[in-house]
């Protein structure tokens, strides 16, 4: 997944090598800087903080997951099942690492939050890879929606330990199906919200053309007078 000469990637592999020893919380720059042969000034031109550098693993695990990805028959929602066993699929060599970021992470909102963009992107590639509709409002909807849906699922895989990830995936099925029925009662609430306000403007509109006074009649005007 990682490109072996890059200093990028050099860096990110370190970081996750070092994560599968050790707490995320105690692994500073230096130490991997000094696991991925490069002095500070390399990462500095690379990264702004190591969670730069965990954005920079989520992008590499989002093109891996797209390359593998395949357009196959179906339903949007099966498609995406299978994208996002793929994504599970190519993470799995890193649970270890992960579980000791996770553990980290989950007391610290704030840096949670500096993640909240990466983690967006990503459920926007891995819906554009199932061949899902993103244009307009629900765009936003569905890549919220599924970020809420992965993390869920995402914690429940981090402590799957089946070789067939049974339990991730029931839960994943599970959580597809209630977000596309809560999507189907979105799409109903939202249209039938748009018919009353449709019928409310036209209302207003009749409104404002009855209120007008009606103007007086026009009359031809005197003839002018002879002079």
């Amino acid at each position: 997944m990682f490109d072996k000469f890059s200093k990028r990637s050099k860096a990110v592999r370190a970081a996750v090598d070092l994560a599968q020893e050790r707490d995320w919380g105690e692994i500073t720059l230096a130490d991997i800087a000094q696991k991925a042969g490069l002095d500070l000034g390399d990462l500095r031109a690379e990264f702004s903080c190591k969670n730069d550098i965990l954005r920079a693993f989520q992008i590499e695990v989002d093109k891996e997951v797209l390359a593998k990805t395949k357009r196959a028959d179906g339903s949007v929602r099966d498609r995406l099942f299978d994208t996002i066993m793929t994504r599970f699929e190519v993470l799995g060599p890193y649970k270890p690492a992960l579980k000791r970021i996770a553990y980290y992470l989950r007391c610290r909102p704030g840096e949670v939050s500096l993640l909240a963009c990466s983690t967006l992107a990503s459920q926007y590639w891995m819906l554009a890879g199932s061949g899902a509709k993103l244009g307009g409002a629900r765009a936003a909807v569905r890549v919220a929606g599924l970020a809420a849906i992965y993390g869920r699922v995402f914690r429940v895989w981090l402590d799957d330990s089946s070789p067939s990830l049974d339990r991730t995936m029931a839960a994943l099925d599970r959580a597809l199906n209630n977000g596309e029925r809560m999507l189907t009662t979105m799409d109903k609430t939202c249209k039938t919200v748009s018919r009353v306000l449709c019928g409310l403007r036209e209302w207003k509109r009749k409104a404002r053309a009855s209120s007008k006074p009606t103007p007086p009649p026009k009359t031809d005007p005197a003839p002018a007078a002879n002079l």
